[in-house]
Parts: C-alpha cells; structure tokens; sequence
C-alpha cells in the first residue's frame, strides 16, 4: 500500500511529530511505501521525497510584516496545492494521512485529495477544528471555551487566545471562519482519528459530522526496559502557565528532600527559575537517548496540566520504561492513567490534591511500587503498543480503500 502522510513538520517537534514519524517507520517495517508531504526546513529528516515539500515560513515565529504578506496563503495556500497534485501524479498513493496541516499547508489541500479519490484520514492531535488557538485556552492560559458556547471566533481576538499575541490570534480566527464557510474538513475527511475519548466528546458537542471517526490511543517505538530508580520526579514539556507548572512547584515545597526535574522550555521558565525552592532543577530541552534516561530513573513523570490535554505521548512512553504518571484529572490524561495501578491523579489546580498525591505516592511500599512499574509496562504492551495500534490503522485504511473500491463499481 502506498500511504501519503502529512505533516507540516518532517523532525522531532512535538507530541504530533513523534506519533507522525513513528507511524511513518512502522508502515515501512510492515512493507508499505510512505510518502512524506511536509514543509522545507534545515531541521528536516532525509526524504527521497523532499523535492515536492513545501516553502513556507514559520509565521508564528514571524515579524508583522511577513505575517500581513502571508496571510492569503495562510488562509488558502495555492503552492501547497499544486506540490501536492504533483506527488499524486507522480506517485499515485491509496490513501492519505493527515496529521498537522494548519498554519503551512491549510485546507486548500483537501480538495486536491477528493478530486483524486484518495481517501483522507486525519488524526486530531489537538481542538483546532474547533478552537481557533487549539488548546481551549484563553491568553492567560486558563481554559476558555467561549467561541464555541457563543458560536463566535472573535473571542479568540479577544481575549488574545494565542500565548497573548494579538495577530496570531487574528489569523487563526480567520482561518476558522475560512473553514466554516467555505473549506469544512467534515466534508472531506472520510474518517477522523481521536487520540482519547474526551477529545471525540468535545467534537462531537460541536458536529455529528465528527462521528466519522475512531479511537486510537498513541503508541511508542521505545522497547520496554527498566532501570535503577533515582530519588526524584520528572516534567517534561512546555513550561507556560496552561501545563500547571505553578502548582507543581508550589506543591515542591513541602518535600524538600525530593527533587523535581523539569525538562523543557517556555515563557515562564525565567520567572520560575527565581521564584523555585531549592529542589527544583530546570534541566533545559532534552530528547532522544538522554531524555529517555531521566524517565527511566524518574520515580514518577508528573503531569500537573490546566489545559484540555488530548493524548499525552508522554504517558506512554513513560509506561514503556516501567515509570508510573502522576496526572491531572483534565481532558484526556485520566483515560491514560489507571488509577493506583498505573499511577495517580489529582484534581487540576489543586495545590493541595497534589501534595497528598505525591505524599502517599513516595509512601508506597517496595512490593507496591514494584507492583505499579509492572503495571506500567503491561499498559504500555496492551494498550500502548505498536503492534495494536498498526493493526486498527491497517483496519482503517482497508475499510475507506474498501468503500471506495464500492462506490466505484
């Protein structure tokens, strides 16, 4: 089968990027040939198919003037069009899978897929189908879901929704009501794929035309394995207000004796590192092999988030290295987390909750905390694993390539 998968980004990036390129490398070792269609970048990953990626500039990291240049393409991107009929002539795929498309290749790509017959899958890694700023959260990093009760995204200009920033904001508004108007994913995705059941819920508050869909919960590449633990907890990711990072290290404060390892960057990481106790340690942005060894000895990966978090890839992966999550109990994170068995949740923004948590958590005896890395690692081959995961998707793509041999006979 040959399978075209979108993304806007062809390296490490974030959550998205990690289950796009590890989905890419599993394909490949089941003997599918995958087509990468992506932006051009200096970071990119080697591509035989890097001729027909597309130019475009990171607007968000952009000054005005490049924004105001960019917006009709921003808003419909004819380049990215036509790059895309160019890889399907050329390299006639059965189906397409799309990951992230916005802010790069935008919605001008759907028709071009429908007016081939290729049949479109597109796993929602975030809300941005229904939120302008993706995340459900305001500019102040709480969570707002003003745009869709009232049915206006001139909220999202309101309030600033994108980190504070007023014409990111603006253009992501426009961009929905493009796609409201004029360019509805609903009309051309055959099928959605949700990464947690709370995800597919708040979608389908807003349309019955997200009920085209399945749950498919992330997996990893990483093989299980095991280690020595280490006496302290691990963050890993963005470090902004929406991730709860204040109450986490409000929370520090009554164990001294533990340490807290936060690994990432973002906004508030300066007024943090001044504000923090002394057992809180910001590690700066690991990945790969180094990342993979500060989970690996972590006693617990926390994650104390505010916002509505889809499907943490963190989760997983954590699991797959026999640690146990503490989590919040906010979007999607509880149907990750198995609670006392795989590890613990608190209530969002519970300062309080989560001391108690991470009381009873360092509390546990041995054979119980032993018992809950077992666990762990069981979660990660059942639920969690690539092999499950390949065979849904598989499933998928057979199903939508099945229906549309059908609809042509």
């Amino acid at each position: 089968m040959k399978v075209l998968q979108i993304n806007k980004y062809f390296y490490l990036k974030g959550g998205a990027e990690t289950v796009f390129l590890n989905t890419i490398k599993l394909l490949e070792e089941h003997g599918h040939t995958v087509i990468p269609f992506c932006l051009k970048s200096k970071k990119n990953l080697k591509s035989d198919y890097e001729s027909y990626f597309v130019d475009y500039p990171e607007l968000s990291e952009s000054g005005w003037l490049t924004k105001i240049k960019h917006t009709p393409s921003f808003l419909y991107n004819k380049k990215a069009a036509r790059q895309l009929e160019k890889v399907i002539v050329a390299e006639k795929p059965d189906i397409a899978h799309i990951h992230l498309m916005f802010n790069s290749f935008s919605a001008s790509i759907l028709p071009v897929l429908k007016k081939y017959r290729i049949p479109i899958v597109m796993t929602l890694h975030d809300y941005r189908l229904i939120c302008p700023a993706y995340s459900f959260t305001d500019g102040k990093g709480m969570v707002c879901e003003r745009c869709i009760e009232k049915k206006n995204f001139l909220y999202c200009i309101k309030n600033r929704c994108y980190n504070g920033n007023l014409m990111n904001s603006l253009l992501l508004t426009l961009d929905s009501y493009v796609r409201k108007y004029f360019i509805s994913p609903i009309d051309y995705v055959d099928e959605f794929i949700f990464v947690s059941s709370f995800s597919q819920k708040k979608h389908l508050e807003v349309s019955k035309g997200y009920g085209k869909s399945s749950i498919l919960y992330n997996f990893t590449n990483i093989d299980s394995e095991t280690s020595s633990k280490e006496k302290y907890i691990l963050f890993l990711g963005r470090i902004s207000e929406e991730k709860g990072i204040p109450t986490l290290i409000k929370a520090m404060e009554a164990f001294p004796g533990l340490t807290l390892n936060i690994a990432g960057t973002g906004p508030l990481i300066e007024k943090l590192k001044v504000s923090s106790s002394a057992n809180v340690r910001f590690i700066g942005f690991k990945s790969g092999s180094e990342l993979k060894e500060y989970i690996k000895k972590a006693l617990f990966v926390i994650l104390p988030s505010g916002c509505y978090e889809n499907g943490p890839m963190v989760i997983p992966e954590s699991y797959t290295l026999g640690t146990p999550v503490i989590g919040s109990r906010i979007g999607g994170i509880p149907e990750y987390i198995e609670e006392d068995k795989t590890g613990f949740l608190f209530d969002s923004g519970s300062v309080e909750q989560l001391r108690e948590v991470i009381e009873y958590a360092l509390r546990l005896p041995p054979e119980s905390y032993e018992a809950m890395r077992k666990n762990a690692l069981s979660s990660a081959e059942k639920t969690f694993s690539k092999e499950r995961y390949y065979e849904s998707l598989l499933s998928l793509y057979n199903k939508l390539l099945q229906n549309k041999k059908q609809s042509e006979e």
